[in-house]
């Protein structure tokens, strides 16, 4: 951002300055590996010291924010990941009209990949050009490119073209390109972009990008794709054996309206971020932070904000791998294992470990509101609860289709909370590690969302060859 903008607010001056330096922390801030002060140790141990300390952070989370600020933070935060997760939740009904059939998700994780040139030439340039992008503006570009996307995939998603002697989904290929152009490029455009704001900012945007996985979920429940159908008496066999079939009801709207209110989301988004950039009340939300050019961010005192300690050098590298190996796995592993871990006990179970994990997601990051840490400590115990779950998970999924107590109720609770669980945890622990990395200044959000996307691009891929050229994973029969 451009210009000097000082707005008295509650007693304290707020304000983002624009200049050549490169502001960042000091050199002398990353020295050799530390540990965390003694007094977070004590946390695990002394209730009272955490009593204190909660009630420190959760006793003014409505007193010292603006709650339209948090609405259009949190509208911003639907436009990030809306397009592709609609995308892939419409998959049961795009399978039907696509020439790909069921190797439709494999072609659509492709494109999805392709997206990730966004981030990276957007990084490059940033690194390497004489002459930065504005971010303002930019922002603004990628929006309107995930919202056209969303509109023109209502109309043209099920047209085809003649590739190499057969039929493909040409239009649905590009048209998801460019919408994964905008969901990638938001991990190091966005989120950066929500440093200029007040730490608390940070955790509505990231409810937003929550339910941009969650309300194309509730609107695939209201259009019928989660029903599992039924099987009906159609006929008997010479012996009298009964032979059945699965019905299904027809959705309640077709792919085309489904689309359309993607579009009408991704249109709240952009207003949500047109507001939030340019009215005043959400200027004097800014914290007090000096912005550079590329990105760059240096934040001065203010004693109305947690202080977050300076991480050494080998902190700082650890959290960067820790969130991209978490990313490999929420984001890249995960959507890709679900049906083969929670399928095979029973078609409910499947259902109910979507529909509650994609809940998860924004009700942690609520939750952070109330309860977030900056310990790493904590976050390295919440980093090896996320790693049992997983375990057990990943297990079930290799095991498929007979994973342990796959017959049994509690196998079937068992699969469904692991799922809840992890999610929330994973969704917990990176608003975490994102807090922490906001408070070291410089292009710390940069890197975060690069290494984000980085990880989810590796697991992606490796999951991708590991399901389609090797036999860890069996798919469990849902026949009558």
């Amino acid at each position: 951002m451009t210009g000097t903008n000082n707005v008295a607010h509650s007693g304290a001056v707020y304000a983002v300055l624009s200049t050549p330096n490169h502001a960042g922390a000091d050199s002398h801030d990353f020295g050799r590996c530390a540990t965390d002060e003694p007094s977070e140790l004590s946390a695990f141990f002394d209730w009272r010291f955490i009593s204190k300390k909660m009630e420190h952070k959760s006793g003014g989370v409505f007193k010292n924010r603006n709650l339209i600020v948090d609405l259009l933070a949190i509208c911003f935060g639907i436009g990030t990941w809306l397009g592709v997760n609609g995308t892939f939740i419409q998959l049961p009904l795009l399978v039907n009209e696509a020439p790909e059939g069921w190797s439709l998700p494999s072609y659509l994780s492709v494109m999805v990949q392709i997206g990730n040139l966004g981030p990276l030439l957007y990084t490059v340039y940033q690194k390497f050009s004489p002459w930065k992008l504005n971010d303002g503006w930019t922002i603004h570009a990628v929006l309107m490119i995930g919202t056209l996307s969303c509109l023109f995939t209502a109309f043209f998603y099920n047209r085809t073209a003649n590739l190499a002697g057969s039929d493909h989904s040409v239009a649905l290929f590009i048209l998801t390109i460019f919408t994964a152009l905008n969901a990638c490029t938001s991990s190091v455009l966005f989120m950066p972009y929500m440093g200029r704001f007040k730490e608390q900012y940070i955790i509505t945007y990231f409810i937003g990008e929550g339910l941009s996985g969650l309300l194309p979920s509730v609107t695939a429940l209201v259009q019928g794709i989660g029903d599992s159908g039924s099987c009906m008496l159609v006929n008997e066999t010479e012996t009298g054996e009964p032979i059945y079939q699965k019905v299904t009801e027809p959705p309640l709207f077709d792919t085309k309206i489904f689309f359309l209110i993607l579009f009408a989301l991704m249109v709240l988004s952009y207003i949500g971020y047109t507001l939030l950039n340019h009215l005043p009340l959400a200027r004097r939300e800014y914290a007090q932070v000096t912005v550079g050019k590329g990105n760059k961010y240096e934040y001065g005192q203010d004693d109305n904000q947690p202080q977050v300690q300076k991480l050494s050098s080998c902190q700082y590298v650890g959290l960067l791998l820790l969130i991209g190996a978490i990313s490999l796995f929420s984001n890249g592993i995960f959507p890709s294992i679900k049906s083969y871990s929670s399928a095979p006990y029973g078609t409910r179970a499947y259902h109910l470990s979507e529909t509650l994990s994609a809940i998860a997601n924004p009700v942690a990051c609520f939750l952070a509101m109330f309860l977030y840490v900056t310990s790493l400590r904590i976050i390295y115990v919440l980093s090896a609860l996320a790693a049992l779950l997983t375990s057990y998970v990943f297990t079930t999924a290799v095991l498929s289709p007979y994973p342990p107590l796959y017959d049994e109720t509690i196998g079937t609770v068992l699969v469904v909370t692991a799922w809840t669980l992890l999610i929330g945890v994973v969704s917990y622990t990176k608003l975490g590690i994102t807090t922490v990395m906001r408070g070291q200044g410089g292009q710390s959000l940069v890197w975060v969302g690069a290494i984000t996307q980085l990880g989810s691009a590796i697991g992606a891929i490796s999951i991708f060859f590991a399901i389609n050229y090797t036999r860890f994973f069996q798919a469990a029969e849902s026949d009558c």
